[in-house]
């Protein structure tokens, strides 16, 4: 799957990236950045509703290359412009962070191992 099939499947609005043919085969959904941080390995994207900088900065860190917001929230400029400088994509939903993930894992992302 790639970027931009998350972006099809979520009906999701691009807010920055360039790179939407980048394949992506896990994700993760959480609010907690620590639960992130201590239990997620190899996860190309990041679903959360938490919108501040340490989303994107725990992204960058993780590698991520994705994150997409849920529930219609909106990144801050700050947020674009550090995700942006990083080169990780941001999308933002309407759908909640469960329906979300369902219907990734419904189409074929995987949520990898949580250890």
């Amino acid at each position: 799957m790639t970027i931009a099939d998350v972006k099809t499947i979520l009906n999701a609005r691009l807010v920055c990236g360039e790179v939407l043919d980048t394949q992506v085969h896990n994700a993760c959904g959480s609010d907690m950045m620590s639960d992130v941080l201590a239990f997620v390995k190899e996860q190309s994207v990041l679903l959360s509703g938490l919108v501040n900088t340490q989303v994107v900065r725990t992204a960058d860190m993780m590698d991520m290359v994705c994150i997409v917001f849920v529930r219609g929230k909106e990144p801050t400029a700050e947020m674009i412009a550090l995700a942006q400088e990083r080169g990780i994509v941001l999308l933002t939903t309407p759908l909640r962070m469960f329906t979300a993930c369902g219907l990734l894992y419904q189409n074929g992302l995987n949520g990898g191992d949580a250890v």
